[in-house]
């Protein structure tokens, strides 16, 4: 971290580079947690919304339990068959555990801020990915080709339509579909004025993937301040043809990118590769 305006992390397979942009107030957060005695590798991005309250302490709380959890799973014989399920399950409960937590402290602090949660966890082959809200992940594979690793949970989407309307909501439209008008995702951690009447929920939806079989070259997590001026595809190929050698420079073009283009929100972006041998 530089400043409370410009984020940054380089590793060795792992960067991440954010700019407040247009916004007054820097409201992305970000995290990457790597257990090397378990192999267990956690990268997260979370996209703030009516402060930075909810963002922080997602960042800051998240991946403590989660990890332990994760590790205890590991470690148990008996559950070895059924890992997937068993990540997918304990990520699913943490991040509600975790939503729980933080709507005691935003209510007890009369605060409305709400944050996104996109998080990915890999383990040897495995790979499972998480999204609540619209910040969003895509993955290059061997031949080139973009592959979504979650869709983004907007309010005028059918199910998502649906399940506001059958909790007495609506969607309004105000430069974009809103719930109540009032937020742009329809899932969120925080938000309890709209969290206690159901409108917004935590659920994250969760997909899997095997490594062995995408054979993948990089990953991009990243808040919807990209792609809001990015598809999947050109984001993909705007690393893989000029950047694929060199992560960090291609995370923070690709931010100093959708500036250039127009993005008029906070841009976080964090890139993930996959050395070959590792897939082994």
């Amino acid at each position: 971290m530089r400043d409370r305006d410009t984020w940054e992390l380089i590793e060795e397979n792992c960067c991440v580079y954010a700019i407040k942009g247009r916004r007054p107030k820097m409201e992305d957060r970000f995290s990457v947690t790597k257990d090397k005695e378990s192999g267990i590798s956690l990268y997260g991005i979370f996209d703030g919304h009516g402060g930075e309250f909810a963002a922080d302490f997602v960042e800051k709380h998240l991946f403590k339990e989660l990890l332990k959890k994760l590790q205890a799973a590991v470690e148990d014989k008996s559950k070895e068959e059924n890992l997937t399920n068993e990540f997918v399950r304990l990520l699913t409960k943490e991040i509600l555990e975790v939503d729980l937590e933080l709507l005691v402290k935003v209510k007890a602090a009369k605060n409305v801020a709400g944050t996104t949660a996109l998080v990915a966890i890999v383990y040897k082959n495995l790979l499972i990915v998480a999204n609540v809200g619209d910040s969003r992940g895509v993955i290059c594979d061997s031949k080139g080709n973009t592959v979504p690793l979650s869709f983004d949970h907007k309010p005028d989407q059918l199910k998502e339509r649906r399940r506001i309307r059958d909790a007495g909501g609506f969607i309004a439209y105000n430069g974009v579909w809103r719930v109540a008008g009032i937020l742009a995702t329809s899932r969120a951690l925080g938000d309890f004025p709209l969290k206690d009447r159901n409108l917004v929920i935590a659920r994250p939806d969760i997909l899997t993937f095997d490594l062995t079989d995408l054979k993948p070259k990089f990953m991009i997590l990243a808040t919807d301040g990209l792609w809001d001026t990015f598809n999947n595809e050109d984001a993909v190929a705007f690393i893989k043809d000029s950047f694929e050698k060199d992560p960090y420079k291609g995370a923070r073009s690709l931010v100093l990118q959708a500036f250039k283009n127009g993005s008029m929100d906070n841009v976080t972006v964090l890139v993930v590769t996959f050395p070959s041998s590792e897939l082994s």
